[in-house]
């Protein structure tokens, strides 16, 4: 598995508060879309159907620090760093940073699980990932 990605993000109008700094909550959502992006870069998923099991990755946790304002029209760096694979769960780490400045940190944990009966059970993390 790879365990490093980079994409960028440009804060939009409804990223922002009204003074036009980027909502916290937008760090939460650009951590799981990068997420997001760097599975798919794999050839994965975050609901993947592998050998008749259907699995997705819940996240068991997730924090952000707030370093420097980031304003509408900024464009972000984000630098995505595999900080931890454990035996069911990976976690994240991700630097958020402008012209050459960090502008906040996150850290998402997500667990590897197989939907049965509509419920999430904790597995080892499948060989392929």
């Amino acid at each position: 598995m790879a365990s490093e990605y980079h994409t960028t993000r440009r804060i939009e109008w409804a990223d922002t508060d009204t003074a036009g700094i980027i909502h916290f909550s937008r760090y939460f959502c650009f951590m799981e879309e990068v997420e997001h992006e760097f599975l798919r870069s794999l050839g994965l998923s975050c609901i993947m159907e592998r050998d008749g099991q259907r699995i997705t990755w819940p996240r068991v946790s997730a924090t952000c620090e707030f370093i420097k304002p980031v304003r509408f029209e900024d464009v972000v760096d984000v630098h995505l760093t595999v900080k931890r694979k454990g035996t069911k769960s990976l976690t994240f780490e991700f630097v958020f940073s402008h012209a050459g400045v960090d502008v906040a940190r996150g850290q998402v944990t997500a667990a590897c699980c197989r939907i049965e009966d509509h419920k999430l059970v904790a597995i080892a993390i499948p060989e392929f990932v």
